[in-house]
């Protein structure tokens, strides 16, 4: 029978040695190698040409992010399972953005540990019961902000696309002929109806829906 091959990627080799263990009790599993930081899984998955890799998210020299990002490019067929010491959603964004397909929690029982890794081997994507709601939780998010976007009148709009550029509540007074305090008014109606409470947020809001352009 064919053997799921494993490469574990942790700067902890206590966790490993438990994973090793654990995944020597499975039928169809085996560990071919182990790394401790990202530089060394990408050696790794060239050498050893693992059917599924454990990533740390954190790890020192280069971390599982940049790591899943480069072998997703080079080794495509490689398929990464992000390992998290919490759960967070921007780690949970930002591992699927580097190409992980499954993302678990160092704290997952044994047997979710071994059911992700058969899930993704057979070309699906697995989150944990908590990421997956994280997951479902920011997109309903995103809608209702787009749903209420159309709430907002002619000059909140304007009001909000200031903002987001930077400009403070004077600047957008002068540039829109009126009162500061009324700017600020617009600035406060524009966050309750969207549910924003920070200029970052209002920002990054303001790129997913085009209203600013950031150039890269």
């Amino acid at each position: 029978m064919y053997k799921i091959r494993v490469l574990l990627v942790d700067d902890h080799p206590i966790l490993c040695d438990g994973l090793r263990s654990l995944l020597a009790l499975q039928d169809d599993m085996e560990v071919v190698g182990e790394a401790y930081d990202g530089r060394g899984a990408i050696e790794k998955v060239h050498l050893l040409s693992p059917d599924v890799v454990l990533m740390d998210i954190a790890m020192p020299l280069m971390d599982g992010l940049e790591a899943t990002r480069r072998i997703s490019k080079e080794a495509p067929k490689v398929k990464v399972i992000m390992l998290t010491q919490h759960d967070n959603k921007e780690y949970l964004l930002s591992s699927i953005q580097a190409g992980a397909v499954g993302c678990v929690p160092k704290k997952a029982v044994s047997s979710e540990m071994v059911s992700a890794i058969r899930t993704v081997y057979q070309g699906e994507s697995f989150l944990y019961p908590s990421m997956a709601k994280m997951l479902i939780d920011h997109h309903r998010t995103i809608a209702e902000g787009n749903n209420y976007f159309e709430e907002l009148t002619d000059r909140e709009r304007e009001v909000l696309k200031l903002v987001a550029e930077g400009h403070t509540n004077q600047e957008i007074a002068d540039l829109l002929v009126i009162s500061a305090k009324t700017a600020m008014n617009h600035r406060t109606n524009i966050m309750e109806k969207l549910n924003i409470h920070n200029r970052t947020e209002l920002i990054k809001y303001a790129i997913r829906k085009g209203i600013i352009i950031v150039e890269t």
